[in-house]
């Protein structure tokens, strides 16, 4: 029997576990994100709840769970991989579009009167909680959130990540904690509140000057962090903080606590506390323990626009961060042009030879995410990953997409490149040239202030639209300052709110 069979008997094993569940705690429909109670791009194993019942590997996608149907939501990043993946499993793949139907309004419409909807409120953020519960509502339905059936069903689930935290410490931190903290509240109280809960890990991260490695690619560190008038509290396993770290950090005035305090710490803030979240950014199970005369203040988290604006400082470093990453892509392509043709060369190759090249470079950590190195219809695949049993070798006529990144203690780095192996067809030869032409048409661009990334992205895509063809992921994001490779608000993307959410 082949792996991807036994995979997917597996998958319908615990479909079937799940069902059995389900019945016996009288839910009709199960939902399980791709999230964990911070709201994460990247996953820790304990929270991949997602990929361990459904088999599907994305990043990102939604599963639903009925007595009679399963499917993934996953829009068109992930169409071929999750074909492959889920083929023979039970799960069927649905593809998001734009304007189209997602998960959560299919699961309003095809919701019966008194019928339940279940999902981990721990993972699932307030603003899509509410949507889905008063559209629930209006059918007759009802959401809970007070259950994880993954608890019971997952026997072998990871444990919770644990590895030490460090500090991000000056040159490279141009900003003290107390400076940071000190703008915090004066904008948590120009919004009229006087309390603000974190618990997005990269806003953590920048705000504290700390960094981790529980996230694969992130350097972060699972934990909450709670800001009051007169109190800062950081909410982490306490066996993740080396002594000197945390004598620095009590010596600024912060408070440590377990992370797994964070309930009893909301539940005990004084009823006439004004709370300042972002229901984008926190879970509606974690808001479900403060009483309910806390007054919520919601806008977008503080930090989310702090640590999207970069010093002067941050910047000089980053260009140090790239000069010392693209050093690190000349010697692999010096590599690559001799080795072509006279050694053979896989994806996984060269996923190999380019992080020992950027290992050699100084202030180098990690990858910035996993390197994607596709040939030819590999290439169309944004989040294609060769694994030792499964990659193309870099032979005959084509093109080579690598995208990759690393993570510096100045910067971190996304850089793609395509490169010709051989003699490309003439179709791909169009297709290079019309991205080229949009390239340089959004290059080239003037724009004054406040113009919205939707119009700009349009600039971009307009060579390619002219030819009746288009591609289905962004054309470009933030990047964090030795944090996420992925940073909001700033995105290029026709799909991404008009304003910060």
């Amino acid at each position: 029997m082949s792996t991807q069979s036994n995979a997917s008997s597996e998958v319908a094993e615990r479909l079937a576990q799940t069902r059995a569940l389900m019945s016996r705690e009288r839910i009709d429909a199960y939902l399980v994100p791709s999230a964990d109670p911070h709201l994460s791009e990247y996953l820790p194993g304990y929270w991949q709840g997602r990929q361990w019942l459904s088999g599907f590997h994305g990043s990102v996608g939604t599963l639903i769970i009925t007595q009679d149907f399963a499917g993934i939501w996953a829009d068109s990043r992930y169409w071929e991989q999750a074909t492959k993946e889920l083929a023979g499993s039970g799960i069927e793949l649905v593809k998001l579009l734009p304007g189209q139907q997602g998960p959560l309004e299919w699961l309003a419409d095809e919701a019966k009167a008194e019928s339940v909807v279940a999902v981990d409120g721990a993972v699932l953020a307030v603003a899509s909680s509410r949507t889905l519960a008063s559209r629930l509502y209006a059918r007759g339905a009802r959401l809970r959130t007070d259950i994880d059936l993954l608890t019971e069903l997952w026997q072998d689930r990871p444990a919770l990540p644990s590895h030490p935290i460090y500090e991000h410490l000056p040159p490279q931190a141009s900003l003290d904690r107390a400076e940071k903290l000190a703008r915090f509240r004066q904008i948590v109280a120009e919004r009229n509140a006087d309390w603000h809960f974190i618990a997005t890990l990269d806003d953590i991260a920048w705000l504290f000057n700390l960094r981790g490695a529980d996230v694969s690619y992130n350097p972060v560190f699972i934990a909450f962090a709670l800001i009051g008038p007169h109190s800062v509290t950081l909410f982490v396993d306490s066996r993740k903080v080396p002594d000197p770290v945390r004598s620095r950090l009590e010596r600024d005035g912060i408070n440590l606590m377990e992370y797994t305090q964070i309930g009893a710490a909301l539940r005990e803030l004084p009823k006439d506390a004004r709370l300042l979240v972002d229901p984008a950014r926190v879970t509606c199970g974690l808001l479900d323990y403060l009483d309910s005369e806390v007054t919520l203040v919601e806008g977008l988290n503080p930090s989310t626009l702090l640590k999207s604006q970069k010093t002067e400082t941050d910047t000089g470093h980053i260009r140090q961060a790239m000069e010392q990453d693209g050093a690190a892509l000349c010697e692999f392509f010096a590599w690559l042009d001799s080795a072509l043709g006279r050694e053979p060369i896989s994806e996984v190759t060269i996923d190999e030879k380019l992080t020992q090249a950027r290992e050699r470079r100084p202030g180098y950590v990690s990858p910035s995410f996993a390197t994607i190195a596709g040939f030819n219809a590999n290439g169309a695949m944004p989040h294609y990953r060769a694994t030792e049993a499964e990659h193309a070798q870099i032979e005959g006529d084509g093109l080579l997409l690598i995208d990759s990144g690393g993570q510096y203690l100045g910067g971190t780095t996304d850089i793609t490149r395509m490169v010709a192996i051989g003699t490309p067809s003439a179709e791909q030869k169009q297709d290079c040239t019309r991205v080229l032409k949009g390239v340089i048409a959004l290059s080239r661009t003037h724009f004054p202030k406040g113009i919205l990334s939707p119009l700009l992205d349009a600039i971009a895509r307009a060579p390619i639209w002219s030819e009746g063809v288009n591609y289905g992921h962004g054309t470009g994001h933030g990047v964090g300052y030795f944090l996420n490779v992925h940073e909001g608000p700033q995105v290029i993307a026709y799909q991404a709110p008009a304003t910060p959410q």
